[in-house]
């Protein structure tokens, strides 16, 4: 078993690969434009997969070998990203960093506990690779949902991305009012939907207290509504909040979630900074 000061180097390395995979995933019809860029995400899977493996971790070692198969079609083919496959990108990229932090955790990683977390996710790893192979055979991709407007996703992300500028600034009053008119905004563009409303007023309200830093405000608020955007894209129905944002907004989980909803799955990150920097580069089009 490796000592302790190379479990060390390989989770700080293992960290600096994540952020590029979380940086490249959160924008990547953007990346799929720039080759290098998809090279990056490849290399970056490629080498977590290899420190791993010689360490002996090997639920992390095959979970970073899937997203390397994924990386690999996509470096390939000239693929059309669309929300559902940046989305089951994200959702195999969250397996690998809950593995690396549980590695990091006191007790640290447990092999039996990260056999189970692989094979939980096994079915998203299917699921990426078919829908990959599929939009490579020439398959269309991902259907609208009937009941989100053709154009939700586009003026959502534009409004997440000045939420983003806008995390960069001085933590005043005169801002957070100004983040939390963007979330009106964001709750204007499906009025109807009771768990969109629900998330986002949480979101406004989590912003609207001066006791929340811009620290822990911004990789919770972004990364839940931007989780959200591609549920609802691909089709998703029951999300709401999760109790790290519930707490920042004051809320109590009796009194601000529906019966049988699942809380979207979402853990703040090392630093804001990380994740603002994700949404900076030039952005496509469709977005």
């Amino acid at each position: 078993m490796a000592d302790d000061k190379i479990i060390y180097f390989f989770i700080e390395e293992a960290k600096e690969h994540l952020d590029t995979l979380e940086k490249g995933l959160l924008d990547l019809q953007s990346t799929m434009a720039d080759q290098e860029m998809v090279n990056e995400l490849f290399r970056a899977a490629h080498s977590v997969k290899g420190g791993a493996a010689m360490l002996g971790f090997i639920s992390i070692q095959k979970a970073a070998h899937r997203l390397e198969d994924s990386f690999k079609i996509l470096k390939e083919n000239p693929i059309e990203v669309d929300q559902k496959l940046e989305s089951l990108f994200l959702k195999g990229y969250d397996t690998l960093q809950e593995l690396v932090q549980r590695l990091q955790s006191p007790g640290g990683l447990v092999p039996e506990e990260g056999e189970k977390i692989v094979k939980q996710a096994e079915p998203v790893f299917e699921e990426l690779q078919d829908y990959l192979n599929r939009l490579v055979s020439g398959e269309t991709g991902e259907e609208d949902s009937s009941d989100v407007p053709r154009d939700f996703a586009n003026h959502a992300i534009d409004l997440l991305r000045q939420m983003l500028q806008l995390f960069k600034q001085k933590e005043d009053a005169k801002n957070r009012a100004a983040l939390q008119a963007l979330c009106d905004r964001l709750l204007a563009l499906l009025p109807n939907n009771e768990n969109w409303l629900q998330l986002v007023t949480t979101s406004r309200a989590s912003i609207g207290n001066p006791k929340n830093s811009y620290l822990v405000l911004a990789p919770l608020v972004i990364k839940e509504l931007k989780q959200a955007v591609d549920f609802l894209i691909a089709g998703g129905a029951d999300f709401a909040a999760s109790p790290a944002l519930l707490s920042l907004s004051g809320a109590t989980k009796g009194n601000s979630l529906p019966a049988g909803t699942i809380a979207l799955p979402t853990e703040p990150k090392a630093a804001a900074k990380l994740l603002l920097e994700s949404f900076d580069k030039k952005t496509s089009p469709c977005w």
